[in-house]
């Protein structure tokens, strides 16, 4: 008898297929994967870096109760979504774990750090797909530190987070 399999199945298929790639896992880039499975790249650089990491400083300081972690893959309809920075609770954390891996579940805040290779169409539809996931609350973090909150609208500030800054160095 035949198996079946979801389209989310068929993306964490693929991902793990990607992760065990020891080529792959060489590559200097952030990588994800479009709806149809096909490996998209985007470079790092030092400046993204340090934004990411003082970033997460800040979700520690600002955050509550949770975890901070960087490059957090998510299964989309449109493949895999890598957030540079995610904010998880424990519970939320082990609803995610029951989704597979990489999850089909979003953290509660998914975080996008903008750069050369991206443009507001591209944070868009990010934004859209970690809220369809289940995110609450999707920041953008612009080339000038400022951050931007979305839930369904934007909000002037996180109200998961609220002392967060609105812009950091």
């Amino acid at each position: 008898m035949p198996t079946t399999t979801t389209p989310a199945e068929e993306h964490q298929e693929r991902w793990h297929t990607i992760v065990d790639d020891p080529l792959l896992s060489e590559l200097p880039y952030k990588v994800e994967t479009n709806r149809r499975g096909q490996i998209v790249l985007s470079p790092h650089s030092a400046e993204h870096s340090d934004r990411q990491g003082d970033l997460i400083a800040l979700l520690y300081e600002h955050g509550g109760e949770g975890r901070a972690r960087p490059e957090f893959p998510i299964i989309t309809p449109m493949g895999t979504k890598v957030a540079d920075a995610i904010w998880v609770t424990a519970q939320r954390r082990e609803e995610m774990k029951a989704t597979g891996d990489p999850p089909t579940l979003a953290p509660e805040i998914c975080v996008e750090i903008m750069s050369e290779s991206n443009d507001w169409e591209e944070m868009d539809e990010k934004r859209r797909l970690y809220r369809e996931a289940g995110a609450e609350e999707v920041w953008v973090v612009e080339a000038d530190g400022s951050v931007r909150f979305f839930a369904d609208d934007e909000l002037d500030h996180s109200e998961l987070a609220p002392d967060f800054p609105r812009q950091f160095s």
